[in-house]
């Protein structure tokens, strides 16, 4: 079974847009990281991004995942670790 799901933009219904409340903010931007993650747009994108933008990008995802998770909920929710190997 796969570790990542992506489901929520092949579901999601709702207005896309930003500035008009916090639930469509919350939800347009899960959208909007989906979308931007897909393999196929990755494919074509990454090659094109710069150096600058590159690091943008690492650098303002580990800001907000320092930032919001405790060490044990990044291994469990972003590097998806087995119960196992955290111990």
């Amino acid at each position: 079974m796969a570790k990542h799901t992506h489901s929520f933009v092949d579901t999601y219904k709702a207005l896309v847009g930003f500035g008009f409340t916090r639930t469509t903010d919350e939800n347009t931007v899960i959208y909007y990281l989906q979308k931007f993650s897909d393999d196929h747009l990755m494919h074509h994108l990454r090659s094109r991004l710069t150096d600058a933008e590159l690091e943008e990008i690492f650098n303002m995802i580990t800001r907000i995942l320092k930032a919001h998770l405790s060490e044990s909920e990044y291994h469990r929710l972003f590097l998806k670790d087995s119960e196992t190997e955290q111990s």
